[in-house]
């Protein structure tokens, strides 16, 4: 059996893994970064909508404020990431200008939009209603049948495969990628001292990241994580058939979404379209009924996308908690976690980032404001403590619980 030291070793390479190990890298770390197949988790199936606002359900206030201290860091946090990648401006396509349309197809679909409207007012979330005749003018695509609307200028997006690449040039660069799974912590005295991989391999790490999806808790009981399985389209429309901006709705109670990427040189776009969202075991497999009711949907709101082309459809799964927020910070001695991001991986992204600069004693001042990085390690502690369901849930027999923090070190 063969074995290799590190001082930080990321379980998991997907954009939350990814950005691990980016930031490990900064702090100084030697990394190793472990997954069979880097990218192909629910990074691979994300639309990339950078959404707090709509994102901000009944009883999900926690998540709203991680969502909102995130936002804040990705003009810097794209930056930053495009400049370690060599890439010029713009190459992750981050769009911090167009916004979001939210849609109601009939009375009942108006009521529950006015509901979450009144919900964002309360927690101080920026959007706004609008009468369907303004809706056209923001996106003259919008279907004739639509009955109300609304206006998110703080929702924006961004690419996740492109994001991912960016990353990934990153991390091959200055780290190791191994494209194995991990079948196991290691432990000594309480503390977590490594990984053992599928083919044997023991890796010695002052620092395990895991960041594995909603398979973390399948190595490590602390991190209660369900596969949460959705499938995505990706549609190539004419421009002038496709959706200007992200355009958020609901018919007839069922959400749906479609997310614009940027014009090509043939005068074509992307579009992406989701989301289904079911509690069933992680298969990778696509229902016809889940295509059927995107695209049904979709071509309510927006009439134009009967005309494209259908390019791929992805189904892979969301990490899930029992509360659906993620689990953040310091598990146990040489152990933290960055997982149950459920549907917001992409959006918290930067969080991550500056809760493991906060971790691994980085400053995160190189890369982000330093206040709004200070914001984002507050709410990551606040609303994201790993050890919130228990700690005694996640230690393994005989071992002494630690307690709640993010604070750690390389070693």
């Amino acid at each position: 059996m063969s074995s290799r030291a590190c001082d930080v070793l990321v379980v998991g390479a997907g954009v939350v893994g990814l950005t691990a190990a980016w930031r490990a890298l900064d702090a100084g770390a030697g990394v190793v970064v472990l997954d069979p197949a880097p990218g192909d988790g629910a990074t691979h199936a994300a639309a990339g909508m950078l959404a707090p606002v709509m994102e901000a359900g009944f009883g999900e206030e926690g998540q709203a404020r991680l969502g909102t201290a995130a936002l804040a860091l990705w003009p810097s946090y794209a930056s930053a990431v495009e400049h370690a990648a060599g890439l010029p401006p713009g190459a992750v396509g981050l769009d911090t200008t167009s916004g979001t349309l939210a849609l109601a197809y009939d009375a009942d679909d108006v009521v529950a939009l006015r509901r979450l409207l009144a919900l964002h007012r309360q927690w101080g979330l920026g959007s706004a209603e609008l009468p369907p005749a303004a809706a056209r003018e923001r996106e003259p695509g919008t279907g004739p049948r639509v009955a109300g609307a609304a206006w998110v200028p703080g929702d924006h997006s961004v690419d996740p495969r492109a994001l991912h690449a960016a990353l990934a040039g990153v991390v091959a660069a200055r780290g190791t990628v191994v494209r194995r799974a991990a079948a196991a912590l290691t432990w000594a005295d309480g503390a977590v001292t490594g990984a053992v991989d599928a083919a044997g391999t023991t890796y010695a790490a002052g620092t395990v990241v895991l960041a594995a999806g909603h398979a973390s808790g399948t190595l490590y009981a602390g991190a209660p994580t369900r596969p949460v399985p959705g499938t995505t389209l990706r549609l190539l429309a004419d421009a002038d058939r496709a959706p200007r901006v992200v355009v958020r709705g609901v018919v007839q109670g069922r959400p749906v979404y479609a997310v614009p990427r940027p014009v090509r040189p043939d005068g074509t776009r992307e579009v992406v379209v989701g989301a289904t969202s079911h509690e069933r075991a992680d298969d990778h497999l696509t229902r016809a009924g889940d295509v059927f009711a995107l695209l049904r949907d979709v071509r309510v709101l927006l009439p134009g996308l009967d005309e494209a082309v259908l390019l791929e459809a992805t189904t892979r799964s969301r990490p899930g908690s029992p509360d659906n927020a993620p689990l953040l910070g310091r598990a146990a001695p040489g152990l933290h976690l960055a997982t149950g991001h459920h549907r917001n991986g992409i959006l918290l992204a930067p969080l991550t980032a500056a809760a493991l600069d906060h971790a691994l004693g980085a400053a995160p001042s190189a890369w982000a404001d330093e206040e709004a990085a200070g914001a984002a390690v507050a709410a990551a502690a606040r609303y994201a403590d790993p050890l919130r369901f228990g700690p005694a849930c996640g230690t393994p027999a005989g071992r002494t619980p630690v307690s709640s923090t993010i604070e750690g070190g390389t070693a």
